[in-house]
């Protein structure tokens, strides 16, 4: 994710896109070194495909009265839809990134309270980071042993598959293998592709959901069970809800930035030329505290499925997670869980904000670099002006944020087009956000790429 660290641009809106998306990809595929990235990510996109669909070698399995018990967690469709379909195929991939985005939350949020390691990290350079990622490795394999044993566990009491201990080892072991290599398949993405690797690997398993989702809509059309207007209805829908999330995700608040003169000999420096800004996007932290607030929700049931069922704490954690549950059929309890939902995106958004974007960092790199803001003093002030409109900025992208992760859950209350295995309002939330952001993400830097080649020629 990239920082403010102070950078200032020109009126050239440096989040959206300069060029025409064909014209991007023309140029890109026509330089050597970006079609062998490019080239790259697709070869971990197709090995990340095939995983998807190797399942575990599970004695006795019958995979369809299986779905239906899994589709009673909440969160199932989102969580499968994030994983490519792995968990519903109960494949080796079924854990997917979930044990690593959890154990990221966890890890950043011990290490804004711990102090010493936030002196860590703030001091300590890459040696600091690559502790702190040993760090989140080695707690992503507790959890995939937790989230493993719980998966299990459903399987075994509402699937009704016997496993022996040692069954449940090797499947447990074959888990924790998937979701270890998915997160490699990312890093090395990160390494010799482009764009981030976890984020694409979560974009891959989206992508590779669709089939799935959308060919029983082309059925359904073809046989007449579903109305072509309805149809018609949830791709006006899908247009408007895309080109609200490319709005928002492009939105900037741009701060005038001034630059005093300095003679440099014969020569004047700064004081000229055109207007330059300090870019503040709307959507600061992306994808980022929907994808937490998911992972805190579905805590109570990743929990609640280690407890046999029946006993008085699977029945209270799961009735905990009802309540936390914005999908839930009970209008009730799907309240309580939209407010909640929206409290923890908000939270989140702030809570990352915050970690992402020092303020005074920010104010200081200003006030060496000679710089200021028209009207407000070089130092605190400036400190304190730019708090204030981050924090205005922060209630809209929240806002923002908040209202395409419940649309999926409400699309289904107004709508009723639905598909085998669940609805397709799943097509407009936080998966559409997700797919919007990276690939605008991504597309920006095969630009940023281009740009550098061009300049350096």
């Amino acid at each position: 994710m990239s920082s403010l660290g102070g950078g200032v641009g020109s009126g050239v809106n440096p989040k959206a896109l300069s060029m025409p998306l064909f014209e991007t990809m023309r140029l890109a595929w026509a330089d050597p070194d970006l079609r062998s990235r490019i080239m790259f990510v697709l070869q971990m996109f197709a090995v990340y495909v095939v995983g998807i669909h190797i399942g575990v070698p599970i004695p006795g399995i019958d995979t369809g009265s299986l779905v239906s018990a899994l589709e009673k967690i909440p969160f199932f469709q989102l969580l499968d839809m994030f994983g490519g379909g792995s968990l519903k195929r109960v494949s080796i991939f079924a854990l997917g990134l979930n044990p690593y985005i959890t154990a990221s939350i966890i890890m950043q949020i011990l290490t804004t309270a711990y102090p010493a390691w936030k002196k860590e990290l703030q001091e300590g350079g890459e040696y600091a980071r690559k502790q702190q990622n040993r760090r989140t490795r080695m707690f992503t394999l507790v959890l995939c042993v937790a989230q493993g044993m719980g998966l299990l566990n459903i399987m075994k009491t509402q699937g009704g598959i016997p496993l022996s201990v040692m069954q449940q080892v090797t499947v447990v072991a074959f888990w924790m293998a998937g979701a270890m290599f998915i997160l490699w398949l990312g890093e090395q993405i990160s390494e010799k592709g482009i764009g981030n690797g976890v984020s694409l690997m979560i974009f891959a398993g989206i992508i590779a959901s669709f089939p799935a989702m959308v060919t029983p809509i082309g059925l359904g059309l073809r046989d007449g069970l579903i109305p072509i207007y309805q149809v018609l209805i949830v791709v006006a829908i899908f247009l408007f809800v895309t080109w609200v999330i490319v709005f928002f995700t492009t939105a900037q608040r741009r701060i005038p930035i001034q630059h005093m003169r300095r003679q440099m000999g014969a020569k004047t420096m700064g004081g000229g030329g055109g207007p330059n800004y300090l870019p503040l996007s709307v959507n600061m932290v992306g994808v980022i505290p929907i994808i937490f607030a998911v992972s805190l929700i579905y805590i109570p049931q990743q929990i609640a499925s280690m407890f046999p069922p029946g006993t008085a704490m699977h029945d209270a954690l799961m009735t905990v997670a009802e309540y936390l549950y914005p999908g839930s059929p009970n209008p009730g309890k799907a309240v309580l869980g939209s407010i909640f939902y929206t409290f923890l995106i908000f939270f989140f958004t702030y809570f990352y904000t915050a970690v992402q974007y020092n303020v005074e960092d920010i104010a200081n790199n200003l006030k060496r670099a000679g710089s200021f803001i028209p009207g407000v003093r070089p130092g605190k002030q400036t400190k304190d002006f730019l708090d204030g409109v981050i924090s205005r900025i922060t209630i809209v992208g929240a806002a923002f944020l908040a209202l395409v992760a419940l649309t999926q859950f409400l699309v289904p209350r107004v709508f009723t087009v639905q598909l085998s295995g669940g609805s397709v309002s799943v097509l407009f939330g936080t998966s559409l956000l997700i797919m919007v952001s990276v690939a605008l993400e991504t597309m920006r830097q095969i630009e940023a790429n281009l740009v550098m080649k061009t300049y350096g020629q």
